[in-house]
Order: structure tokens, then sequence, then C-alpha cells
């Protein structure tokens, strides 16, 4: 077991968010967390990024308990995240972007972990001179999960890949998300587009006001009408 979140409550101020919250993620699983708006999907990746801390339960990563770590410690030990909304360096260049996705390694793989992101994506080695913010909206995906990959996670959590991105992109987007997979990366991603990450994915949780109401195999949870009558909306 890779990752796996034990009774987990967390609060903003008084406002809980969630409630004994437990989830786990294999070595080479892609696991998706499903739910609306305001569920706690992005509450759960902080908690395991250590932005937010726990009132109760426990982070364990890989058979350590991290609940307490410092966020870079975690990042260090093999967690790396693609957040939403890309949140790149957009005066920056493409390999200026890349190279601070390996800002914690000791820079001895630094050509072998480039020419795989590039393998993955070429478009980037095409792209590395030009500044981030002037990419498309999918081609700065590339960036955003290229440099997440640059610090070589065991685990890399997904904050809404497929946001603001058009129909053809989400296609694209989640087609590039099962290759990295398929490269050994293990993958939590968040996601309200349920029909698409479940596609891809291996199991699935739905969150609902902070709490797990539904988990499965993600080819069970397709077809689950309840699931996106209750839950997920038109998702």
């Amino acid at each position: 077991m890779l990752l796996q979140l034990e009774g987990v409550t967390t609060y903003y101020g008084q406002i809980r968010i969630l409630e004994g919250m437990s989830l786990q993620v294999d070595a080479g699983e892609l696991v998706c967390l499903l739910g609306g708006n305001a569920s706690g999907k992005s509450t759960t990746l902080k908690t395991i990024l250590g932005i937010v801390k726990p009132r109760a339960g426990k982070v364990m990563f890989d058979g350590e308990d991290m609940t307490r770590w410092p966020t870079p410690r975690r990042i260090a030990h093999g967690l790396a995240i693609v957040p939403e909304n890309r949140r790149l360096f957009g005066q920056m260049t493409v390999r200026e972007n890349l190279e601070l996705g390996a800002v914690l390694q000791d820079g001895s793989t630094f050509d072998q972990d480039l020419d795989r992101v590039h393998a993955l994506f070429p478009r980037l080695k095409e792209r590395e001179k030009q500044l981030a913010g002037t990419l498309s909206g999918g081609e700065q995906q590339m960036v955003a999960m290229g440099r997440a990959l640059m610090s070589k996670p065991r685990l890399l959590l997904m904050d809404e890949p497929s946001m603001g991105l058009s129909p053809a992109l989400v296609q694209q987007n989640f087609r590039i998300v099962k290759d990295v997979h398929e490269s050994g990366v293990a993958i939590l991603m968040v996601e309200q587009n349920a029909n698409m990450a479940l596609s891809i994915a291996d199991r699935g949780y739905v969150l609902s006001t902070g709490e797990i109401v539904l988990t499965g195999p993600a080819s069970e949870l397709l077809g689950h009408e309840e699931l996106k009558r209750a839950y997920l909306g038109s998702a």
C-alpha cells in the first residue's frame, strides 16, 4: 500500500470539511476521487500534501506516518502535484518550468528525467524556449504534468486536470494521464468529469460533504446511475 488515509477529519477554522475519511492508493494504481463542488476533493489533496493538517486521523505513505511532516519533506519522499489551473510561471520558459520540478533532486539523473518527459510530451521539447504563459491550455497542462514528473514521484496527485480545456483537449489530456500511469507512476486524481476519469481509472471513491459515500472498481462505478444522479449531477 503506497498511500493510506485513516479516519482523517479536517477543518477550516470551525467548519468541518472532511469527516473520518479513509482511502488508499496502491503502488501503480490510478485512483479517482469524484464529487461535486465543495465536497472536499481539493482539501483531501491539500491534507495529503501537508498544506492542511487534520484534527484527527493519519496520513500514511509507504508505511510511514507523515501526518505531521512539512510539505517539502513529503515532496522529497515521493509526492508531486499537478495543481488545479496548472499554476505555471508564465514569464519563465518551458525548460525553466521543468527545471523547477527537479529542484529537490540531486541533479544526477536530470538529463534522463528530462528525456523521459520529452518522450511523453514531444511538444515540450519543441517549445522549450517559449514562455509558458504563451502556450495553449493543452500545452500548459503538459508542462504542469512534466514539471511534476521531473521530481520522480511515486505518487502523482492531480487536481481537476480537465478544468478549462475544450472537449477535444479533455480527450487528449486523459490519454496523456493514461500514458503517465502506464509508465509506472501511481496517480490519485481529483475530477468532476466522472465518465472520463472512471474510463481510465482502476478504482474510484465518491465524496459528498466530506465523507466517502461510495467506492469500488471503476468499471462498476461507471454504470452506477445513483452515483451520477445523487452526487455528480450531469458530470
